[in-house]
């Protein structure tokens, strides 16, 4: 129990698995939650463990209440801590529809997992953290959160993917506020454009608009830009800050004439 142990869900690949590689070379333990199997991603896991890392894979739906609540229970059972949560497991629409036809199908399985499973996660991690830090020397708990320049950024064709991170922004602000009396701070993530799985499908657009300057840094951003972001919020550096947001979007958020 004296190795630290970070839970990164949705870290089968894309950002997730650059942030559990980053923190398994810092030394710390790793815990997954994601959808897929094991053996599909098992390049991107072995990964994770050649780092130094023992990893804990639990296939998983993050919007399901029991297979959070079974998940969380087998980390604990498996490492006995958790140090680090980072939710970073979100999707987009199926299908990017205008809002004003937009299904609320559509809406719900955005939000049950981007907003809904997130923030019970958190309250489900959250209050193990506070129990810890009564049991544990030398605990210091961080929650960082995912979430996008979509926060306060308008696509029509995703509004409810564009809410959902909007979502999380708050999730953001009201666990920040909640947990810091004992002190466990929580901090926000906003990626801009990141070479993913899930944005590969759109290469050639956002290659002509990064040439054509829709962000001052002129290039894509890589799960490792933000992994390295975690890496600094969970290091102890920022103890008298919490509730804060970076941008990784290359400056996408200067307001510019």
């Amino acid at each position: 129990m004296d190795k630290r142990v970070a839970i990164v869900t949705g870290a089968a690949r894309g950002i997730g698995n650059g942030i559990a590689f980053q923190l398994a070379k810092e030394d710390y333990d790793i815990a997954i939650l994601d959808v897929f199997g094991e053996a599909d991603v098992v390049d991107n896991v072995k990964r994770v463990r050649d780092a130094g890392a023992d990893v804990f894979y639990y296939q998983g739906d993050l919007s399901k209440s029991d297979n959070r609540l079974s998940f969380v229970d087998a980390v604990m059972s498996h490492f006995g801590r958790i140090d680090v949560l980072v939710n970073n497991a979100g999707v987009g629409p199926k299908v990017r529809m205008d809002i004003l036809e937009t299904t609320e199908e559509s809406f719900d399985f955005v939000m049950n997992i981007n907003v809904r499973g997130t923030f019970f996660l958190t309250q489900l991690v959250a209050n193990k953290m506070i129990m810890l830090g009564h049991t544990l020397n030398d605990y210091s708990a961080k929650i960082v959160n995912i979430s996008s320049m979509s926060a306060y950024t308008s696509s029509t064709s995703r509004g409810e993917y564009c809410i959902s991170k909007a979502g999380v922004s708050m999730i953001t602000k009201l666990f920040a506020d909640r947990l810091a009396q004992y002190p466990i701070n929580v901090y926000e993530i906003r990626p801009g454009i990141i070479f993913t799985p899930m944005t590969e499908v759109v290469r050639v657009k956002y290659d002509k608009l990064i040439a054509e300057g829709l962000c001052p840094i002129k290039r894509w951003g890589y799960p490792e830009d933000i992994a390295n972001v975690v890496s600094a919020f969970v290091s102890g550096k920022f103890a008298y800050s919490t509730g804060d947001v970076i941008n990784v979007d290359g400056g996408f958020h200067i307001q510019r004439l």
